[in-house]
């Protein structure tokens, strides 16, 4: 028969062990709000405007930086393993264009890939893409710089 003691001892070690197992399952974070394609193909560029897009998709995450030409909507999901650094593991940019009068001039969707901006989804009225140097500033530097650049050749 088991000593008290050592059935003690090993309810104690298998309750370490779970402990120690749990710590290391992953943790999953979203952060903010990104419309679904559905809800952004019921925007049309060109008819609806501020108003119409905020009924739609709700207001906006950020607006653009210097005027109001463009609503962000930022979303990103994060998971954090153990007693790690949580990781971003996907992030979705929607950015809706309005022209001077408040209407809808472009929607887009964009991803972050390996560090660098991609277009997931693109509709405009016109060849000029505006607000795109905010994005690739929001988006376009994570990961893209190392010691040396900032501390440069000595």
């Amino acid at each position: 028969m088991a000593r008290p003691r050592a059935v003690h001892a090993r309810l104690a070690l298998a309750a370490v062990l779970s402990a120690g197992l749990l710590a290391c399952s992953p943790i999953h974070r979203s952060h903010g709000y990104a419309p679904s394609e559905e809800d952004l193909s019921a925007i049309s560029v060109g008819v609806d405007t501020r108003d119409s897009v905020a009924e739609l998709v709700g207001p906006p995450t950020m607006g653009g930086v210097m005027r109001d030409e463009a609503w962000y909507y930022v979303q990103s999901d994060w998971e954090t393993v153990g007693f790690r650094e949580p990781k971003e593991t996907e992030r979705q940019v929607v950015a809706i264009s309005f022209d001077g009068s408040g209407t809808v001039e472009n929607v887009e969707r964009f991803g972050l890939e390996d560090g660098r901006v991609i277009a997931l989804n693109r509709r405009v009225t016109e060849a000029n893409v505006k607000g795109i140097s905010f994005l690739r500033q929001l988006l376009g530097n994570i990961g893209q710089f190392s010691a040396e650049d900032i501390l440069g050749d000595r």
